[in-house]
C-alpha cells in the first residue's frame, strides 16, 4: 500500500506540511489529496535553473526587495485549506523569514511545461489566478521554443489564454525583466 493510499480523505495544508510520506517522491496538495511530482526532465531543470538565475541577477541589480525562489510553495484561494501547490520559480518582494513553509504575496508564477506534466501544470496555473498579490504567470514548454503570458489587468482579471510571444521576447512587466527566448533556449539546442 503507497504512503497516500494510507491517507484520509482530505488532507488540509497543516496535515500535508506535517506529513512525511517516505517513498521518495515530492507532493504538493490539490484539493485535499497530495499529488506526486514527477522528477523534471534535464531541459526542464535546465529552464528552471537559467532562468531563476537570469530573474535573479535582475533583482539584485534592480529591486533589491525581491526574491526568486525555486520550487516555493503557494496557497490559492480556493479553497486555501486544502491546496499547497509548487510552482517551479516564484518572485515575491515579501519579505523572506526562517521557518516560512509557503511563499508570501507571489507577485509572479514560473510554470515549465513538460508532456508529463501538462494537465497538472495548466491545473495549477488557474488556481494561481485566485492569489491576490499575484500580477504575471509565466508558462514555458520543455520541449519547444515557446512561452506564453498571462497577466492581471488593471481591473484585477485574468485573461482566458496565455498571450503568445510575437517577436521571441519575453517581457515580465511584473518586475521589470526581460530576455530573448534564443538567450534562454539556445545553450540547450532548442531553436525556434
Amino acid at each position: 500500500m503507497t504512503a497516500v493510499a494510507k491517507l484520509a480523505t482530505r488532507m488540509s495544508v497543516h496535515e500535508f506540511l506535517g506529513w512525511e510520506p517516505r517513498d521518495g517522491l515530492r507532493y504538493e496538495l490539490v484539493d485535499g489529496q497530495p499529488r506526486a511530482m514527477a522528477p523534471a526532465s534535464t531541459v526542464h531543470g535546465y529552464l528552471q535553473s537559467e532562468l531563476g538565475r537570469l530573474i535573479g541577477n535582475h533583482l539584485r541589480e534592480h529591486r533589491p526587495g525581491c526574491h526568486v525562489i525555486t520550487n516555493p510553495g503557494v496557497v490559492p484561494n480556493l479553497p486555501s485549506a486544502h491546496n499547497f501547490r509548487i510552482p517551479d520559480l516564484g518572485v515575491t518582494c515579501a519579505p523572506v523569514t526562517p521557518g516560512q513553509a509557503s511563499m508570501p504575496d507571489p507577485v509572479l508564477l514560473v510554470e515549465i511545461l513538460s508532456p508529463s506534466n501538462q494537465s497538472d501544470s495548466w491545473s495549477n496555473v488557474w488556481a494561481y489566478t485566485s492569489i491576490s498579490s499575484l500580477q504575471e504567470i509565466l508558462v514555458l514548454d520543455s520541449t519547444s521554443m515557446s512561452a506564453g503570458i498571462l497577466q492581471r489587468t488593471p481591473e484585477g482579471a485574468w485573461p482566458k489564454e496565455p498571450a503568445p510571444l510575437s517577436d521571441g521576447r519575453l517581457m515580465l512587466s511584473s518586475i521589470g525583466f526581460g530576455v530573448s527566448l534564443a538567450a534562454l533556449y539556445g545553450p540547450i539546442g532548442i531553436v525556434a
